[in-house]
């Protein structure tokens, strides 16, 4: 902000100049939650879902033995990731978010 007393306006006032910046807050939890899902790792906790767990990654990446060793690194890093997935996905399930009560209701 800045004022001109030089300048010649027929009164009284000084001329002021103002340059305004503005910046608009993005909630960056809110647009990070919805691409993310979680597997409910505290099942892994019961021993009897953790071998489950346990015995269904082996019997995946028992198949994986057979791949051939001259294959794209970045396939076989593919498939990897893919059978953790799925293994995870079919004995621990996802991770249910807290829907948490709108603070602002009819009685406000």
């Amino acid at each position: 902000m800045r004022s001109f007393i030089g300048a010649e306006c027929d009164t009284d006032h000084y001329l002021v100049i103002a340059k305004v910046r503005e910046r608009l807050a993005v909630g960056k939890q809110a647009t990070q939650r919805l691409d993310r899902h979680r597997f409910n790792v505290s099942k892994l906790k019961e021993l009897e879902v953790r071998k489950q767990y346990q015995v269904e990654n082996t019997n995946r990446f028992a198949a994986l033995e057979t791949l051939n060793v001259d294959e794209d690194v970045n396939r076989i890093w593919g498939n990897i990731k893919h059978n953790i997935q799925i293994s995870a996905k079919e004995s621990l399930g996802m991770h249910e978010w807290k829907q948490h009560k709108p603070w602002f209701d009819e009685e406000c």
